[in-house]
């Protein structure tokens, strides 16, 4: 199956030109013109990369990079900006992009990028994916076997996790009695391209709902009022 790529360029000849060099390279190529239907395509339809012109009629490019990632999306996005515009290049890494492409540029360095960007977020998610299949956690009355990506409670009940639940455990798991931001565990939820809650807290609350007895007076998954959350219980890792 061909890699699927969202091209946002307002440019239409530049647009045109693009789209039809990467079908020629095997990707299918859907586009935009400006950033409102760049971002309703882009949190709405499945792509492997997003290449977004940081200038853009309706809704700037920097911000729908913003909003792609506050939406959970954890879409490779490709940054196309102009050769003067270097704070806007430091924002956008900064909002979650994972390259940039200076106009004016040839298509070859463009694919070249492309391939390297959607290469190394494989890497990436096998390696997460490898990683998360080692290890045990004793935390509580608890215990999470990574391997068997088993949750189960003292008595020896099996508690069911989504990948985004199980993700956001593991986050907590590996720096417990800490501070975490709200963007440090959004990114931790990344690994699964089927995660797509629109907000960490959404997420927060599904899984206390899984651990905590009362979930509306948490004591496991505390709020850090400015900063995000904090897991209080201490972990053992035990493997």
């Amino acid at each position: 199956m061909n890699e699927s790529i969202l091209l946002v360029e307002d440019e239409e000849g530049l647009r045109m030109t693009l789209s039809d060099r990467l079908r020629s390279e095997g990707y299918a190529v859907d586009f935009a013109g400006d950033g409102d239907e760049g971002l309703s395509k882009a949190t709405s339809l499945p792509f492997d990369l997003i290449i977004l012109d940081i200038i853009l009629p309706n809704h700037s490019g920097l911000n729908v990079c913003r909003d792609v990632r506050v939406a959970g999306l954890a879409t490779p996005i490709l940054l196309l900006t102009a050769r003067d515009q270097i704070s806007d290049k430091v924002i956008g890494l900064k909002l979650g992009a994972d390259d940039y492409v200076t106009k004016p540029f040839g298509v070859r360095e463009l694919v070249a990028r492309i391939r390297a960007v959607v290469r190394r977020r494989e890497v990436g998610r096998i390696a997460a994916q490898r990683e998360a299949e080692q290890g045990l956690y004793r935390f509580g009355d608890w215990l999470l076997d990574r391997r068997l990506r088993c949750l189960t409670t003292a008595s020896g009940d099996v508690v069911a996790l989504t990948k985004g639940e199980y993700s956001l455990l593991l986050a907590f798991l590996e720096a417990p009695q800490r501070p975490l931001t709200r963007e440090h565990l959004l990114q931790a939820t990344r690994v699964h391209e089927d995660v797509f809650d629109r907000s960490i807290d959404v997420q927060i609350l599904r899984l206390r709902r899984r651990l905590e007895t009362n979930p509306r007076a948490p004591s496991i998954i505390q709020t850090e009022r400015g900063v995000g959350y904090r897991f209080t219980l201490p972990v053992e890792r035990l493997s």
